[in-house]
């Protein structure tokens, strides 16, 4: 069945930094703006070797089994919010997320919210993500920036939000420059042989199950280890 989305208001600038105002049912817990107040005081603090970053995919590794296990010996933390769109993590870089953080790796997922919630075209949507990776650099001069590409939606291959996020992938693979910059399409491995997600892997055909993390996980933690030149973890 094909993911859904509407907008909720004419057609944002990706990469122009605004709060987001609107909140979801399913933010239950803590609003957006408890969320990034969080985030503010965490980044006063600093003490942080890896940052991740992004919107409800990165916000969900904090539930996993696997995290633990694979970057538990980290000083890590985790600034991902659920329905942030590129031009939202990039007024929380603006308004206080960077602080006194000098992190080795930065972790980005930004992305499909843009594709979705906001209907932005793969041009615009990497456009957006290219304004958080300079945000990123300029903010973590000394960091390594991990960038991945959006991941799969939708339980059939072929829709046109698979193909907007395929389209938008090949226009960011130009960040990576081998140097301060890693992006990686991890895509085809939470797919089956004949490219349908599973809901094994995603149970709503957007956000990822244990086991989608765990083959997030098994990508993740070698680039993480060489670029904290470290031994990598094992995920089993």
């Amino acid at each position: 069945m094909s993911t859904e989305f509407s907008a909720e208001n004419p057609k944002s600038d990706p990469t122009l930094p605004v709060p987001r105002t609107i909140e979801y049912p399913w933010m239950s817990v803590s609003s957006w703006r408890e969320r990034y107040d969080s985030h503010v005081e965490r980044a006063a603090r600093g003490g942080v070797d890896l940052l991740l970053v992004g919107d409800s995919i990165t916000e969900g590794w904090a539930g996993t089994q696997v995290w633990g296990r694979v970057f538990g010996t980290y000083r890590s933390a985790n600034f991902g919010i659920g329905g942030d769109a590129t031009q939202n993590l990039l007024w929380r870089l603006d308004n206080g997320c960077i602080g006194a953080l000098r992190p080795k790796v930065v972790v980005l997922l930004i992305g499909v919210n843009n594709l979705g919630r906001e209907q932005h075209t793969p041009e615009e949507t990497a456009r957006g993500v290219r304004a958080v990776v300079e945000r990123l650099s300029a903010g973590f001069p000394e960091a390594k920036l991990v960038v991945f590409g959006i991941f799969p939606a939708d339980a059939a291959p072929g829709t046109p939000f698979r193909r907007a996020i395929a389209d938008t992938n090949r226009l960011l693979a130009p960040l990576h420059d081998g140097r301060r910059v890693f992006f990686h399409d991890i895509g085809a491995g939470f797919l089956e042989p004949d490219g349908t997600l599973t809901a094994e892997v995603s149970p709503d055909s957007l956000h990822l199950s244990e086991e989608g993390y765990r083959r997030w996980a098994d990508k993740l933690a070698p680039l993480v280890a060489e670029l904290m030149n470290e031994k990598p973890a094992s995920t089993l």
